[in-house]
């Protein structure tokens, strides 16, 4: 027995050692214009909840606590609304948290703004930067914004309605931006602040800037092609932090951390509790599958039929059939 411990020490000791070691590889991300590369690691097999652990490498993220007056509380609301009804299932718990206000109109105009570090968000799945611009009073200088690819501590970055080099972080109208570019934070309407590509890797490309008079041609990640209008301002290059979408958490307790309880099927409930439960042992919920208010999940259109999009040029459907028929050669 005193041996059989004496060696589980020995192993935790070692892959303790490791674990500051951890495996990594570098992974070229993003699209082919992106210049970034980015790292993840995968876990020593310490723990039964570090077996399949992989995660994205953190390791050149600030250390410390973030810029406080950019920061507000959150208060945790459970999925509940302000009625004390549950809307959104599977909330809960989770680690205390502090949103940072992030700055998604751009509107300093022509001043140059200094990447002072790149911080991991807790609220958000990109990486943000904090920027400093110095022309302006100590208490108003600093900004947080969407980090881009290939954005390091110590670069300068512009926001401006004239056209800027096509260098990541820079911030201008899509009339600007060259056919085929990558681009992420990119407003819908000409001052409204960033709307579409905020999440991690994501980006969009511009197709074309004449079929239409005063609209970009472009595509989102989906497939889906629509209009946006030239004055719309975008960001240089896609958004950080592209391997987020392939981790693997490697234990439930992750997923508590971040907010999440457990998924419990419906047909493994009673008839009260939801459509699907009940019946006499292993059942298949009796009807099709529906949500717990009984919408149907399979195939069921949700969409108005007559609610307008007059600046979708193709949607995600469509562009999904063309690619799958490419594929099959027919």
């Amino acid at each position: 027995m005193l041996a059989s411990m004496r060696g589980l020490g020995s192993r935790l000791r070692a892959g303790t050692r490791s674990l500051s070691t951890a495996h990594s590889f570098q992974r070229t991300s993003g699209p082919s214009s992106s210049i970034g590369t980015a790292r993840m690691r995968k876990m020593p097999p310490v723990t039964p909840g570090q077996r399949h652990q992989v995660r994205v490498d953190r390791s050149h993220l600030w250390k410390g606590d973030p810029y406080r007056p950019l920061t507000a509380a959150i208060r945790k609301k459970g999925g509940r609304n302000n009625k004390g009804r549950i809307t959104v299932r599977h909330r809960g718990g989770g680690q205390k948290r502090r949103y940072r206000i992030i700055d998604f109109k751009r509107n300093i105009f022509d001043h140059p703004a200094i990447v002072q570090r790149i911080e991991y968000d807790p609220c958000r799945t990109a990486e943000i930067a904090l920027l400093k611009y110095p022309h302006l009073p100590e208490d108003e200088s600093y900004r947080y914004i969407i980090a881009p690819q290939a954005l390091a501590p110590g670069d300068e970055i512009k926001t401006s309605m004239e056209e800027l080099k096509m260098k990541p972080g820079n911030c201008m109208p899509l009339k600007h931006m060259p056919l085929g570019q990558d681009i992420s934070c990119v407003e819908v309407i000409p001052g409204g602040g960033a709307h579409f590509a905020r999440s991690a890797g994501t980006y969009i490309t511009v197709l074309d800037k004449v079929m239409k008079e005063d609209y970009a041609l472009v595509r989102l990640q989906s497939g889906e092609k629509r209009y946006i209008p030239l004055d719309c301002l975008a960001t240089v290059g896609p958004v950080s932090n592209p391997l987020h979408k392939i981790q693997k958490l490697g234990k439930a307790g992750r997923k508590r951390h971040l907010g999440r309880r457990p998924h419990v099927r419906g047909v493994a409930m009673n008839p009260i509790d939801h459509p699907m439960g009940g019946g006499e042992g292993r059942s298949s919920g009796g009807r099709p599958s529906c949500s717990p208010t009984g919408v149907i999940a399979k195939g069921f259109k949700t969409r108005k039929k007559k609610k307008p999009a007059p600046l979708v040029v193709e949607t995600r459907k469509v562009a999904q059939v063309k690619i799958k028929l490419a594929k099959s050669g027919k």
